[in-house]
């Protein structure tokens, strides 16, 4: 009796860890969702700070993860400001005070116009698969949604994030909550993503919160007001000259 229970026991768990799909599938589908090769949206970063929020406007034409152009429409003190990503390198325009400088290095690390979101955070288009091996570790439910949360560990050391741990909707494939860590275990950002909607074929958030947790604060949201996949973008978009124009 005691080895039918046993076998019962051991066929049921194995069945069930059976039905969890390999992790690597989880990871294509959220690039099938997430990546395109070629985008333009305009968006605002609402900026929560200490004494104010600051609301800034832009809009970005990117191709793959090699070429991305922005510029900062609204407000004033922010107006005229680009930005410009060729591969790994990255210029900026200030019109305040007319020049374009490079940001490179321990740079990229820093604040991006005093958000939560690093220069580095906004240069990253690489796909997940591209950059992590993963594991898939639990099931797990994000605001009522329910999601496979993985572990994710970068393949090399230029990665921005050693490890992230990331809860994806198992029905949308679209991950709803990330933490972001450095190679000694230290979580150093939170993030959320929220209001999924299909466009042109694909599951996308419009909405994203980030949370830099080595710092006090209510975090910076991120919001898509315009999307479109996959249009034509001249190439002359991505010259450093645009950045004077």
């Amino acid at each position: 009796m005691r080895k039918i229970i046993l076998l019962l026991i051991v066929t049921t768990f194995s069945s069930g860890f059976a039905q969890w799909p390999e992790a690597q599938t989880i990871l294509d589908k959220i690039d099938q969702n997430l990546s395109s090769d070629n985008r333009v949206l305009i968006s605002k970063m609402i900026i929560h700070g200490r004494r104010a929020d600051r609301t800034i406007t832009s809009k970005t034409w990117s191709v793959g993860d090699e070429k991305s152009y922005t510029e900062y429409l609204s407000p004033a003190r922010e107006k005229g400001t680009k930005m410009l990503k060729l591969g790994d390198k990255l210029w900026m325009f200030s019109p305040a005070t007319d020049r374009i400088i490079q940001i490179s290095g321990h740079m990229l690390r820093q604040s991006m116009m005093g958000s939560d979101l690093s220069y580095e955070d906004m240069m990253d288009d690489q796909t997940l698969s591209e950059q992590y091996h993963a594991v898939l570790t639990s099931e797990d439910t994000v605001e009522s949604r329910l999601c496979w949360q993985l572990e994710l560990i970068a393949k090399s050391k230029d990665i921005s994030y050693h490890m992230r741990r990331i809860w994806v909707d198992k029905e949308r494939f679209v991950p709803l909550k990330q933490e972001l860590y450095a190679k000694s275990g230290k979580l150093l950002k939170r993030l959320t993503l929220t209001d999924v909607e299909k466009m042109q074929g694909r599951w996308f958030p419009q909405k994203m919160i980030f949370r830099d947790m080595l710092k006090k604060g209510k975090g910076t949201e991120f919001i898509i007001d315009e999307i479109k996949f996959n249009v034509s973008i001249p190439e002359s978009r991505f010259s450093k000259s645009v950045l004077r124009d």
